[in-house]
């Protein structure tokens, strides 16, 4: 992100002089420099003709802030140095002042840099000290220094005041923190790049109204947004402007179009002001029990988690060009949420459910209860349903390799799962969908996936979402936007043990291979999880931890026994998620090899668990 500081007059006597400032999000498409620059220009026009002085942009809003390592390419390089030029020429015409963040070439190094761009010059270039976009830039030294940008040399410096006619801009790009605002600003311009999580959007409102409180000075906020790839993480657009403690606009999350917060800001040097508010501080309500938010900001995050699986997966069928989507339904949580989603998706889309297909496939342990949720859910939502069964299939699969069908191993469940997998693959290309995959979090955790069956779709959906997580969003949507037909079935899938049903059902016909009775509780695994991302905790200090939280639920002995396995099937199955599908991060951990967790396949796991035998 980048933090701007920013004077907008010189003062003559006391008056209180006001500007007009804005947060902009221009629309984006990721390494499309001439796209972006169009978008630009589109918002400083309307901006201009609004009277606006002062516009920012997000991060990198030139290039996108999730190109990765094209970031490197000689290509996107000479486009971003050319779009800079095209925006410093476009701005003669304009009364306002953008800050922009691109990428800048000096010395045979990349830097992210914020650019300020005024009248038809570029006022300065400021190098980040601490990027939070992944990519090959050099962190910036402090030394003053000078660079050459469209035939004219400004300065290249991070820790001086930079000064233009009427305006002294202290910028900083990166995550640096707000600790030193100099005495001639009076405003906080801050270009972000961050992810959308669960929960945070407010975090960030929060902040821009803390800090403008601490210095008696406005704060104007800008995220990158719609747009950016969604492999690992969606970006959810957030602009806000504060002033004095106090919040003076905020756009609504979660838009596919430019958006473009304005208000009108007092000029007034915060040193005139005086720093009345230093002991502001607000409570952010953001403490959770592992994955689960507190009743107060439940629906909130809640709404956060779906909107992020929906923008996400917006974004996948635009730039795929795909007009289905094609999911094995089975009854289960997973599915359950994975189709909730595609509908809401096809509705924010405006595009006939229809499109979304499906799929049941009946295998030897489906049993009545499933198969009914399925039907139901499907029907009620109105879409395309499709019913195959894999029983004769499968069965000429166990002739095919000498399987003997009554022998229920690992090969009797998993030929079962891939069977479904290619259904579904296949399917999609009848219909030139998507296969939406419906694994969690959880389940990616403790490889209880099936190596190329259901571990495999074409985006993965629920991959951010832990199990305890995917039963909370169920059971909120079905509360809150379902007919009754539905809302029944929701509730019921929400009761239903959680199972693969790979196993023949008992002879009363109900589930007899449980998920959890095989490998121990989610809520548990959960917690397990949570602490080891989040911190790195060892098994000792999750072993107390989860004594004291689950005190009374489960035992000692249990949870000992629970936490070896977690550990155990934690690092041997390592090599499910090396490869797993894109899917968008929910939580703010996530367990993807490209943006999240990072682990080699063949980690040893000995001091881990030598640890937990003495426990």
């Amino acid at each position: 992100m980048i933090f701007v500081y920013f004077v907008a007059r010189k003062y003559h006597d006391m008056e209180d002089v006001t500007f007009k400032v804005s947060a902009a999000v221009s629309k984006v498409r990721v390494a499309d420099c001439d796209f972006n620059t169009e978008s630009i220009i589109d918002v400083c026009e309307t901006l201009n003709h609004q009277g606006v002085e002062l516009v920012v942009f997000p991060e990198l809003s030139i290039t996108g802030c999730t190109c990765g390592d094209l970031f490197n390419s000689e290509v996107l390089v000479n486009h971003s140095q050319e779009s800079l030029a095209i925006l410093v020429e476009q701005s003669k015409s304009w009364n306002l002042t953008l800050v922009v963040g691109t990428i800048i070439e000096y010395n045979h190094q990349l830097y992210n840099c914020g650019v300020m761009i005024s009248h038809g010059q570029v006022v300065a270039a400021v190098p980040s000290k601490q990027s939070m976009v992944k990519g090959p830039f050099v962190v910036a030294e402090e030394d003053e220094s000078s660079i050459k940008i469209n035939g004219r040399r400004v300065p290249f410096v991070s820790d001086k005041v930079v000064r233009y006619g009427d305006f002294a801009a202290w910028i900083v790009v990166g995550d640096g923190d707000v600790t030193n605002v100099p005495y001639d600003a009076n405003i906080i311009l801050h270009l972000g790049a961050h992810r959308a999580v669960m929960g945070e959007a407010r975090w960030y409102i929060d902040s821009a109204v803390h800090n403008s409180a601490k210095f008696g000075i406005t704060y104007v906020y800008s995220s990158a947004g719609y747009g950016e790839s969604t492999t690992d993480n969606v970006y959810d657009g957030n602009a806000v402007v504060a002033e004095d403690g106090r919040l003076l606009a905020y756009n609504g999350l979660w838009q596919c179009d430019a958006q473009m917060v304005v208000a009108e800001v007092s000029a007034q040097p915060h040193n005139l002001i005086g720093r009345r508010n230093n002991s502001f501080h607000k409570k952010i309500a953001t403490e959770v029990i592992p994955f689960i938010p507190y009743n107060e900001m439940s629906d909130e995050c809640y709404s956060d988690a779906v909107n992020i699986q929906v923008m996400g997966l917006m974004r996948r069928m635009e730039v795929t060009y795909s007009k289905s989507l094609v999911i094995g339904i089975s009854g289960g949580l997973d599915s359950t949420l994975a189709l909730l989603v595609a509908v809401k998706t096809f509705d924010r889309m405006g595009l006939d459910r229809k499109g979304i297909v499906g799929v049941t496939m009946p295998g030897f342990g489906t049993t009545d209860r499933t198969y009914r949720n399925a039907i139901v859910m499907m029907q009620s939502l109105g879409i395309t349903i499709r019913e195959i069964s894999i029983v004769e299939a499968v069965s000429q699969h166990f002739a095919d390799i000498g399987h003997d069908a009554s022998v229920h191993d690992v090969t009797y469940e998993n030929s079962q799962a891939r069977e479904r997998t290619q259904i579904l693959m296949d399917i999609a290309n009848q219909v030139n969908g998507l296969v939406l995959g419906t694994g969690d979090m959880s389940e990616l955790a403790l490889g209880w996936a099936t190596y190329n069956g259901d571990h495999m779709s074409m985006y993965g959906i629920n991959a951010g979402v832990p199990k305890t997580l995917v039963r909370q969003l169920v059971q909120w949507i079905a509360e809150t936007e379902t007919d009754e037909a539905c809302r029944n079935a929701l509730f019921d899938v929400i009761d239903t043990p959680i199972s693969p049903e790979l196993i023949p059902a008992d002879n009363e016909g109900n589930i007899k291979q449980k998920t959890e009775d095989l490998v121990g509780p989610y809520e548990l695994h959960d917690f397990f999880l949570y602490y080891v991302l989040r911190y790195g905790f060892s098994p000792r200090r999750i072993f107390e931890l989860a004594n004291e939280k689950f005190e009374g639920v489960y035992d000692h002995a249990t949870i000992k026994h629970w936490l070896t396995t977690f550990f155990r099937r934690f690092f041997t199955q390592q090599f499910k998620r090396s490869c797993m599908p894109d899917g968008p991060c929910v939580c703010g951990l996530s367990l993807s090899p490209r943006q999240g967790w990072h682990m080699p396949s063949d980690a040893s796991s000995s001091l881990w668990l030598k640890e937990c035998e003495l426990l």
